[in-house]
């Protein structure tokens, strides 16, 4: 498969079957899909009456909240080292 050649990856999350079609290769759409369902298991664990799609947005929320930090974190270490570049 030539490099941007979109393809079809199927995946469970959460009991039900989703393909993903795109251009990542397949192991980094099954760690993506494997991380998403451990995240739904770890909010469901924590409130089991939420419904499928309270605990898609929850999961979405956590992980935006999560991406946000650690694109803080990445600035941060950013500017430390241009920082220490310029002494």
């Amino acid at each position: 498969m030539s490099q941007g050649e979109k393809q079809r990856i199927t995946v469970d999350i959460h009991n039900r079957t989703y393909t993903i079609i795109g251009t990542e290769s397949a192991s980094h759409v099954r760690l993506v899909a494997s991380l998403v369902d451990q995240k739904m298991k770890d909010i469901h664990n924590v409130n089991k009456q939420l419904d499928t799609a309270s605990l898609a947005v929850l999961t979405a929320v956590n992980t935006m909240n999560d991406y946000l930090k650690l694109k803080e974190d990445y600035a941060t270490l950013l500017g430390s080292l241009r920082k220490k570049e310029d002494k």
